[in-house]
């Protein structure tokens, strides 16, 4: 039997889990900061905590956090973490034909997991196996797991270790996920749409254009789509 057909049930859950496992070293000073930050922003320990838990998204929680200490309003703060999150949007309508065979019981645990790394690791993973429920929620339930236990380890550190954010360690993260989209850089299209979002997102962001991140992966994915056709590339 092929590997294919042996990622089913128990066995997918675990092979989700082993895979997901490289990718959690990044998260550890992620995680750190934002437990330290939720600390420092005011949070009682249980707040800081359930936080992690609860929102589940490194960005929008160093956000919110930051925008807190600053003073911001509410409304402010929402449509903020919408825009800056919309990203997940793309990513389940990616997703959206392997996943939509799942039951809906395991479709909503696996929407909560999907984070910028499960994307990643099941989008490289279905160009050679199917997706199946227990991959991916053994992948999003590991790199979850240590989320959380890196949040705690970031809130019990945030006495001890005040500012940990002057130690830029949440750079971790934009490293991870640029090893994991090179390699998946194997045609022109793909090359066009990843520069061209790049180029866009660098030049909207400095012209504080809002919505930067979003509009230059929709552009992207519009040249990548273009150039496709133009070369005959298939899907």
């Amino acid at each position: 039997m092929t590997l294919s057909k042996n990622l089913t049930g128990r066995s997918g859950f675990l092979y989700g889990m082993v895979a997901m496992l490289p990718l959690c070293l990044s998260v550890i000073p992620w995680g750190i900061l934002a437990g330290s930050m939720a600390v420092q922003s005011g949070l009682t320990f249980s707040q800081s905590l359930g936080m992690s838990a609860i929102i589940y998204a490194g960005a929008a929680q160093l956000v919110t956090l930051a925008m807190l200490m600053s003073g911001a309003s509410l409304p402010v703060i929402v449509v903020s973490v919408f825009f800056l999150t919309a990203q997940h949007f793309l990513y389940g309508l990616t997703l959206r034909k392997p996943v939509s065979a799942f039951a809906a019981r395991l479709r909503i645990p696996v929407g909560f997991l999907l984070t910028d790394e499960l994307f990643a690791l099941s989008a490289s993973h279905k160009e050679r196996h199917p997706l199946t429920p227990g991959f991916m929620i053994g992948a999003g339930l590991t790199f979850y797991l240590c989320w959380v236990l890196c949040s705690l380890a970031g809130i019990v550190m945030a006495s001890s270790v005040p500012d940990l954010a002057r130690f830029h360690l949440d750079f971790s993260i934009i490293a991870t996920f640029a090893s994991l989209v090179v390699p998946m850089i194997n045609r022109p299209a793909v090359l066009a749409g990843v520069c061209s979002s790049l180029g866009l997102s660098m030049l909207f962001t400095a012209l504080h254009f809002s919505g930067a991140i979003i509009i230059a992966g929709l552009s992207g994915m519009a040249v990548s789509l273009i150039i496709a056709r133009m070369c005959g590339e298939n899907e």
